[in-house]
């Protein structure tokens, strides 16, 4: 299965998606989790250390011209570049869970898909799973990823929401591109819970209640401010974290 996340920029996506990860890893399942935010963070939230080490496959421009076969001054290019060995080459593996990191890709004036992108969504689509394997990927803040449609191949999109009227905003555009995208199944998550009335809050906005909730946790806050990985204090959203696992059925 492959799970992406998404949401505004600031709602705690990345350390959702640790979680997810970590508790998925104690459950047997073989991890790949992608990193396609401009700014990665997840090598830190998994315990990645010396993660300025990790060179994004999206920084490597030439790698990724060459690969797409486009042609300089040409506006045509390869729609099925060679990906395989790019799977094994870029991954890195911390305690049991993989991880590769994309980064941003930029595409041109006018939202047209690029050369880049093309390498990044064929490297996505190329990946054939077993039943113990899961993919989770990390994508940028916003909607931008949905219209260059990098995020094509995923079988469920978490849309991460907190609860504010602009968190709302972001979730519901995110929904409708998505659903325009063809992913074939979309859920909503509410991260930075801290009662009741911020569920009902969620549930009433959004129109349908999200299908798990996250508490505002400072353990986490002060897991990350002290540059420690998240998912050490995977405890304290154990329960919201099997909410999703059981409700994706994995």
């Amino acid at each position: 299965m492959k799970i992406a996340i998404s949401g505004k920029g600031g709602v705690g996506k990345t350390t959702i998606m640790a979680m997810l990860a970590r508790h998925l890893q104690k459950q047997g399942k073989e991890v790949l989790v992608i990193d396609a935010d401009p700014s990665p963070h997840m090598a830190q939230s998994i315990g990645i250390e010396e993660v300025e080490r990790i060179i994004p496959i999206a920084d490597m421009k030439e790698m990724l011209v060459e690969r797409s076969g486009k042609v300089e001054g040409s506006p045509f290019y390869n729609i099925n570049p060679q990906v395989d060995d790019l799977l094994a080459k870029f991954i890195v593996e911390h305690n049991g869970i993989k991880l590769m990191v994309l980064g941003a890709i930029q595409t041109a004036k006018g939202g047209c898909a690029c050369p880049e992108s093309n390498v990044l969504k064929r490297l996505l689509t190329k990946l054939l799973l077993s039943p113990s394997q899961v993919v989770l990927l990390d994508m940028e803040a916003g909607v931008e990823h949905l219209g260059r449609g990098t995020i094509a191949g995923v079988d469920h999109l978490l849309i991460v929401v907190i609860p504010s009227r602009s968190g709302v905003r972001t979730a519901l555009k995110v929904k409708k591109l998505a659903e325009e995208s063809g992913i074939p199944s979309i859920s909503f998550v509410g991260n930075m819970i801290i009662d009741d009335e911020d569920r009902k809050f969620l549930t009433d906005a959004l129109g349908t209640a999200p299908i798990a909730f996250f508490p505002e946790s400072a353990a986490i806050k002060k897991t990350e401010r002290s540059g420690q990985p998240v998912i050490s204090v995977l405890s304290e959203v154990e329960e919201a974290t099997g909410a999703i696992m059981s409700r994706l059925k994995i």
